[in-house]
């Protein structure tokens, strides 16, 4: 069950804190090995090469040990700038993928984002081909070529052209932030409901 929550953070910064938010499916081990491993690195590496100011990426390894698990969640989307779905055909069967994207889709429509000025740049980890219709409205950067979620990967020719297909996306994420609007503390922000603690077991004696 996902619910909509109200935004509004007393304290907490009024401003963007973020500049991406990679959004994927976090229990499959190939694709979190990917992310971390390659996509996330290499993007925040060119892209912050590209601008001025200091380039900082959401991906949830930055969540503290700890830490409230939907707040954390939550509190950086809300204070990001675009968002990035890392697409598989099970993203769209995750509750939190689906928080995610609802939360920035509805965020595109109040401003009036869409098209080429959009907030939510997918990219494409594996199998398009069972993705919903209402995906294939958008026009996403195809990475399956380029989806070995190995260390070593970066050691392989292919490594060369997978570099060269980060700088594109890195080229047109900085357009986009350059044209996302101006922060506001009431975006709309989805989170699946929290699961109920387990009952404690009693212990034997």
């Amino acid at each position: 069950m996902i619910r909509l929550v109200g935004s509004g953070e007393g304290a907490a910064a009024r401003v963007y804190q973020y500049d991406v938010f990679i959004s994927y499916q976090r229990t499959a081990g190939d694709i979190t090995a990917w992310v971390r491993n390659h996509f996330h690195p290499r993007l925040t590496e060119v892209l912050d090469n590209n601008r001025y100011e200091d380039v900082r990426i959401f991906c949830d390894d930055q969540v503290r040990t700890g830490s409230s698990w939907p707040a954390e969640l939550r509190s950086a989307l809300l204070h990001t700038r675009l968002l990035v779905p890392v697409f598989s055909p099970k993203y769209f069967r995750d509750e939190w993928c689906l928080a995610e994207w609802y939360s920035m889709a509805e965020r595109e429509r109040l401003t009036g984002r869409h098209g080429p000025r959009g907030l939510i740049y997918p990219v494409i980890f594996c199998d398009s081909r069972s993705f919903p219709a209402w995906a294939h409205e958008r026009r996403m950067r195809d990475l399956r070529q380029w989806n070995h979620p190995f260390e070593h990967f970066q050691t392989a020719p292919a490594y060369l052209d997978f570099n060269q297909q980060i700088k594109q996306i890195a080229e047109e994420l900085e357009d986009l932030i350059e044209r996302a609007p101006a922060w506001r503390n009431d975006w709309p922000v989805l989170t699946p409901e929290p699961e109920p603690p387990a009952p404690a077991r009693m212990p034997r004696f």
